[in-house]
């Protein structure tokens, strides 16, 4: 009796599948700005889902940080785990917020033809990520895009602030194309050959 009770046990932990779900946009802003604003755990103000953090301005995130964070939507503070960082490339954390939940977040930064993709993705196991997703998921699809938008701001509030030096004036090929041209037109008509 007791190997049909395991059996059906684990049938029934085979219910709560893992919600996935990855939110993608593109931006502007270059890999280095929108790594320095994901790295910046200290500075959350951008972030959707988070008020704030007990992290030190300057820390970088690396494997094994487990730092505390508030939340915009419940008063109490959750703890975040690092579980891998790659830099430049990918930050992937574990939300230790409630028993009967287990959240992982990844944040993929990547150069495209088009511009620089930034992931954001969501994997919630549990009883309770049914629950949990139906309150967090119009705050996690706008995570991608708020990232991308601060970045894109911080990149334009920095090339406001510094000072404007004045650009050479340079045509490229066409424009040396062009003045090779005109001196040797004007150097032909210095030449008089004799007949």
């Amino acid at each position: 009796m007791l190997g049909f009770w395991s059996r059906f046990v684990h049938r029934d932990l085979g219910w709560f599948r893992p919600l996935v779900e990855t939110y993608q946009v593109i931006s502007s802003a270059s890999v280095d700005d929108l790594w320095r604003k994901v790295v910046n755990i200290a500075d959350v103000s951008w972030h959707p889902l988070l008020a704030s953090t007990n992290v030190p301005k300057g820390l970088l995130p690396k494997p094994g940080l487990i730092y505390r964070a508030v939340t915009r939507l419940f008063p109490f503070p959750i703890r975040i785990f690092v579980e891998r960082v790659t830099p430049r490339e990918l930050l992937s954390v574990r939300i230790l917020a409630l028993p009967g939940i287990e959240e992982r977040v990844t944040y993929r930064v990547e150069s495209t033809v088009w511009g620089t993709r930034v992931s954001y993705s969501v994997t919630l196991r549990g009883w309770l990520s049914p629950l949990i997703w139906s309150i967090i998921r119009p705050y996690a699809a706008r995570v991608a895009s708020e990232l991308a938008s601060a970045a894109e701001q911080e990149r334009s509030e920095m090339g406001s602030t510094k000072p404007k030096t004045t650009k050479r004036n340079s045509h490229g090929l066409l424009g040396v194309v062009l003045i090779a041209f005109s001196i040797g037109n004007s150097i032909s008509g210095l030449i008089v050959v004799p007949r």
